[in-house]
């Protein structure tokens, strides 16, 4: 993917683009490149950020390790991002006149006994709604013969 060249050069001279090569191992800097990026651009996922930054996912994680309250934080922001677009979405199939696009928010919101009978195929895999217990255990006994003993 070629973001995240382009994305470098949006917005910046070439000093600036010098800057961020020095900045690559500025872990605040890259922290502010990737809240900027988020809110910006309406990320979604990690390897959204990373492609607009400086440095490669392994830096990345090296700065923000798993759990860190600063990967913690940048995921909040793309979570809320995810749920302001699908909220967002969700308006636009409400206004909607369009039957399938009506038909798409309605399996959204159902309850499972609605999806059920909206869906066409559906198949039940349990016993009349109630959930399969587990099957009586059968013993099965494996004589091995070996082929070098010989019959008496």
């Amino acid at each position: 993917m070629h973001v995240r060249h382009s994305s470098l050069k949006e917005g910046f001279d070439s000093t600036s683009a010098l800057n961020l090569n020095v900045m690559a191992y500025n872990q605040k800097k890259i922290y502010q490149h990737a809240e900027e990026a988020i809110k910006k651009h309406n990320l979604f996922f990690i390897e959204d950020i990373v492609a607009f930054l400086p440095c490669d996912k392994t830096t990345f994680y090296k700065f923000f390790p798993v759990e860190s309250n600063e990967l913690n934080t940048l995921k909040e922001l793309l979570d809320d991002n995810k749920v302001k677009t699908k909220s967002s979405i969700r308006a636009k199939l409400w206004k909607s006149n369009k039957a399938s696009e009506l038909l798409a928010l309605y399996r959204l919101i159902a309850t499972p006994e609605e999806h059920q009978k909206l869906n066409q195929s559906y198949i039940d895999h349990t016993t009349k709604n109630e959930s399969i217990k587990g099957e009586k255990q059968h013993q099965i006994n494996i004589n091995v013969i070996n082929p070098n003993e010989t019959k008496d």
